[in-house]
């Protein structure tokens, strides 16, 4: 590895010693400026065509052979839409779920991530990358966007030139870059709920060659939750980002740039709250309203909307995100030789509430985790006749540790034994019982990669790619447990005389495990597409790719056997072998005034990682498993129009069937699980099954949920919105009143791996408008009111440990207003 990094580390070297013989070529520069545009939502531009740079090198929106959603930056500041989560808001097929900024998923069309996923040995399936470094860490989607000019999101498998992580898609992030030309920009918003928002970012020359970019970005905001214990309010945002550029251009043909960055979250954050019970199959004295009687609890409120809870443990999301990039860029008789060597860092440092009531029933669950990424990406992008290609390699490490910590408090016993054990009585049994968890992942990925596009005519092109990716993953996995007087607390064989009936029930809630895991494999994808320029604005294409996601290992722990040995076989988890299908066509009309793209998809999975949840009074949370095959596909349709500088308007919608295939031995719902599980001697149930929420019943060994939906994604998603202006003149500058209009909807859709009638989410719109006065000198002020009509909706759901049947969850904003003060020059 440590000839990789050197050899990182040499590459812009090498270019610049290269660039004594460079000149500049007809071939497209990568890292060349684009000039400012503003999306009307979908890519229909204000003013000139949208450029993109999905393909590795600069094109048109309309004529790259990709469904793509393109949003300007400033439409972005415009309509509140500043990190991932809000981003959703403007692209249907976009899925974003947090909990916390460790545990989010980042979906395109019901595909990428399992929902709360915790496992550090797992590959997302959208990639994030900024001014071309991937960013491996999806918590970096948590933070704010800072001086983003332009953001592409790609649907549909992006292997060949994103890699291994893309199956899904890729969020591909330009932020705004150094300009010989002094520049600047500032922007304030204030609103209820105390928010505060202030963006600035100056850039200009410093000297003929070198040019710097400086950008800073805060956000505050009061939480949505009150805790009624405390007083305070959670589920608050606090956020901090800074990013210095440095470009270097000697020459029209020679580029570097070299660029930090470094961001912090600090809230007082995240808590997820009572929803609803549902009946499980468990005992009656097990399940939810008689364990809160007997410890004589209640929650503050029943109904989420009111926005209280008395969550008992303290809360905080430190969350600190950083690196540096060097961006080399070449322009020679060949074509542009790119060269993005990075390091990018997570500290991750948490506090929850796993219990999620304001009972001490699971006093510490915290999982504080730090990981150092090295990326180097060398690309050779030309075209020569009626041939073009990018040719490139790639390399990847990574180092994460993850040092955690569970406790039980003194309702634990109460809680988690069963009422009829004496042992229930003792407080003692389980209040003090500790586990500490020691995590390390070493990851090592190389890949080398191309694309080529073959212009059998001007009107016919065939673009095949390739990737051939390396993957080793080598993890350890360590969790001690301890009892309340500090003794370790173990599995004992029957020569040892066995466990005692206090230490099974301290086991049955959290086990000691270690155990170490290795994978490695070789994979390889390819795609072709083939494009037809039908007339000069409009093209069709047809696209197939087969691609993988990456397998890896479970870090979060595995089940064991009776002995309490780990079973190693579900250490490790299969790649995902992805056969993807899509057609689509994009057109303008209306002398360009109007845009209007629609794609068809069909996306099949073999292998897929999926998240198999635990319902028992185990410590584990959740591991990942392979279902046989899922499945989706759908249409897709993005429509934008600018009849005049007076007036644009855009709609998007997505119909998306995501279902499992083949899932025959998946987890059961919390509806048919907790019950009695009779077997005969080969393991199989010797009685029927009882009938979904009966209590005392009995529960199946797995379920069959062949055609159910995959979680997260909704059948039906639409956004939508419009902008209308009138010249005005105040106090002697030509200016512009202007009203403008976003919403989105999204249908029904399933919270939990499982689908589940308590954790199904209904369906929602939401609307959000502005209203302000912008001149043609930079200046705009606007007042802007989201959730317009106060809906009351859930982004997400989720099963508490456990089985009781409580069901917890994360209100959606409410409705929130506020002012916007910008200015530009």
């Amino acid at each position: 590895m440590s000839r990789v990094l050197l050899l990182a580390g040499a590459a812009p070297l090498a270019l610049l010693a290269f660039s004594a013989n460079a000149f500049a070529a007809t071939a497209e520069d990568d890292a060349a400026p684009v000039a400012e545009r503003t999306s009307a939502g979908t890519g229909q531009s204000d003013d000139e065509t949208i450029v993109v740079t999905a393909r590795r090198r600069q094109e048109t929106a309309q004529d790259v052979p990709l469904a793509i959603s393109v949003v300007g930056g400033d439409h972005i500041d415009s309509t509140g839409s500043f990190n991932v989560g809000r981003l959703q808001q403007l692209t249907p097929t976009l899925q974003f779920y947090s909990s916390n900024p460790r545990n989010t998923s980042v979906n395109i069309r019901g595909l990428g991530a399992p929902l709360g996923l915790t496992n550090d040995g797992i590959e997302q399936g959208v990639g994030i990358y900024v001014d071309d470094v991937y960013m491996a860490r999806v918590a970096s989607s948590t933070f704010d966007f800072l001086d983003v000019k332009q953001i592409e999101v790609l649907r549909g498998p992006q292997g060949t030139l994103y890699g291994k992580n893309t199956t899904a898609g890729a969020i591909n992030i330009t932020t705004r870059q150094p300009t010989f030309t002094p520049e600047g920009r500032a922007e304030i918003s204030v609103g209820n709920l105390g928010f505060m928002q202030a963006k600035a970012a100056l850039s200009g020359p410093i000297s003929d060659t070198l040019a710097a970019r400086l950008a800073v970005s805060s956000t505050r905001r009061d939480g949505t939750i009150l805790n009624v214990v405390t007083g305070q309010k959670i589920n608050e945002q606090d956020n901090l980002g800074i990013r210095g550029q440095l470009l270097f251009k000697p020459s029209d043909s020679v580029a570097f740039t070299l660029a930090g960055d470094f961001s912090r979250q600090n809230p007082r954050c995240c808590a997820q709250i009572y929803v609803r019970t549902g009946t499980t199959q468990r005992s009656l004295d097990r399940q939810y309203a008689a364990l809160a009687a007997l410890q004589g609890y209640s929650v503050p409120s029943t109904d989420a909307f009111d926005r209280l809870t008395d969550v008992d443990a303290p809360l905080r999301a430190k969350n600190k995100i950083g690196g540096v990039s060097l961006r080399g860029v070449i322009e020679t008789g060949i074509g542009t030789i790119t060269s993005i060597t990075a390091w990018r860092h997570w500290d991750w440092d948490p506090s929850n509430d796993r219990d999620f009531l304001g009972l001490p029933i699971t006093t510490k669950s915290n999982n504080p985790s730090k990981q150092d990424q090295y990326t180097q990406e060398l690309r050779l992008t030309g075209e020569t006749g009626r041939v073009g290609y990018v040719l490139g390699a790639f390399g990847f490490y990574q180092k994460i540790r993850t040092q955690g910590i569970q406790s039980q408090g003194p309702a634990a016993s109460a809680w988690l034994i069963k009422p009829s054990d004496p042992l229930s009585k003792d407080p003692t049994v389980l209040d003090g019982l500790t586990a500490r968890n020691d995590i390390s992942l070493k990851n090592t990925s190389a890949a080398v990669f191309g694309q080529l596009t073959f212009k059998i005519t001007d009107a016919f092109k065939i673009q095949p790619g390739f990737r051939v990716n390396y993957d080793k993953k080598v993890g350890d996995y360590s969790s001690v447990v301890t009892d309340g007087t500090g003794k370790l607390v173990v599995f004992k064989s029957a020569a040892q005389g066995g466990n005692s009936s206090r230490e099974k029930a301290q086991l049955a809630v959290l086990a000691p495990q270690q155990f170490n895991v290795r994978f490695s494999d070789w994979n390889f994808s390819y795609d072709v597409t083939a494009s037809y320029d039908v007339a000069r604005d409009v093209h069709a294409y047809a696209t197939y790719a087969h691609t993988f996601k990456s397998g890896g290992v479970n870090l979060n722990g595995v089940p064991t056997d009776s002995t309490g040995m780990p079973l190693l076989e579900l250490a490790t988890v299969k790649p995902e072998t992805v056969n993807h299908f899509e057609a689509g066509l994009k057109t303008q009309f209306w002398d360009r005034k109007a845009t209007f793209n629609l794609s068809i998809f069909r996306t099949e999975i073999e292998n897929y990682q999926a998240q198999v949840s635990n319902y028992t009074v185990g410590a584990l949370r959740g591991y990942l498993a392979n279902a046989d095959k899922v499945r989706t596909q759908g249409v897709e349709f993005d429509f934008s129009a600018r009849p005049s500088e007076r007036f644009n308007v855009y709609g998007n919608g997505a119909y998306t069937d995501a279902t499992y295939r083949k899932f025959v031995n998946a987890p059961c719902p919390p509806e048919l699980s907790g019950g009695s599980q009779p077997v005969d001697a080969s393991g199989n149930l010797t009685a029927t099954p009882s009938a979904p929420g009966t209590p005392g019943g009995v529960s199946p060994l797995s379920c069959n949920i062949s055609g159910q939906r995959l979680p997260g994604v909704s059948k039906w998603s639409f956004s939508y919105g419009a902008e209308a202006n009138a010249p005005v003149a105040l106090f002697g500058t030509d200016g512009q009143v202007y009203l403008g209009f976003d919403g989105n909807y999204r249908s029904d859709f399933s919270s939990n791996p499982t689908p589940s009638a308590y954790t199904n989410v209904d369906g929602y719109a939401l609307s959000n408008f502005r209203l302000g006065y912008r001149t043609d000198n930079g200046f705009d002020i606007y007042g802007w009111v989201r959730n317009a009509f106060d809906v009351n909706y859930y982004e997400q759901l989720a099963v508490a440990s456990g089985n009781t049947g409580l069901i917890v969850g994360q209100p959606g904003d409410p409705r929130t207003w506020g002012v916007t003060f910008k200015a530009s020059f």
